[in-house]
């Protein structure tokens, strides 16, 4: 397969571009972050390597929202470097703030669209994981092939993965999840590392939504594969 694959036939965006408000920290971290931890949108791979100037497992987020989760476990983590792929500007500077407050070298981050960004800049095993956490549920069912979970988009994912790689999904919405659990099981690069739903893997910490929802006894729904 060609590191530079064209995105799935009948490519659907799975986001809107709303105009979200920007506040004033978030775009001052935005104008001083964007050009030292941003990587710009290019339809060709990229060396991994090269961008974070060093030999460590790659992994990838697409949709870090506003970027609590992706800094929480780059910070936990410093042996990994992790690359987060998001469109909305509020939520790109408040990530850029969270970098520069931590400190944290071993994040970058591209503002495009996350499936033209898996087809042409990153190359087949490249990868030693993805996290997809919270993405859009669109709840209407005229609406479902919006969701970022399906069959081509997995596919395209699975290849960037090394073998032995991690595919992690988490999702509030239970429907949105027995979608998901089935999707990477029909995929043949992949295997379940659980029965069914897995456990909340230690290095996922809970977000302050999440936090709330647990309390009012809405359910998240973890699903963890592994590149064969």
């Amino acid at each position: 397969m060609s590191t530079q694959d064209s995105p799935p036939a009948g490519h659907i965006r799975s986001f809107v571009l709303r105009q979200g408000r920007v506040s004033v920290a978030q775009q001052r971290h935005y104008d001083e972050g964007m050009p030292r931890w941003s990587i710009p949108y290019a339809p060709h791979p990229i060396d991994l390597a090269a961008t974070f100037g060093r030999e460590a497992p790659k992994i990838l987020e697409i949709g870090f929202g506003m970027g609590e989760t992706t800094a929480t476990i780059a910070a936990a983590h410093p042996e990994n470097d992790y690359l987060g792929i998001e469109v909305h500007t509020p939520g790109v500077g408040a990530l850029l703030k969270q970098i520069a407050q931590g400190e944290l070298g071993n994040v970058r981050l591209i503002q495009h669209d996350a499936v033209e960004v898996v087809s042409h800049m990153i190359a087949p095993g490249a990868l030693a994981g993805i996290h997809v956490f919270f993405p859009d549920p669109w709840p209407k069912k005229r609406h479902h092939k919006r969701r970022l979970i399906q069959p081509a988009f997995v596919h395209l994912l699975s290849q960037r993965l090394a073998p032995g790689g991690y595919f992690h999904c988490a999702t509030d919405w239970e429907e949105y999840a027995q979608q998901m659990l089935e999707v990477l099981s029909g995929e043949a690069l992949l295997e379940n590392t659980a029965p069914g739903f897995a456990p909340r893997p230690e290095y996922r910490p809970l977000t302050k939504f999440e936090q709330r929802g647990l309390r009012l006894g809405h359910g998240v729904w973890d699903v963890v594969f592994r590149r064969r």
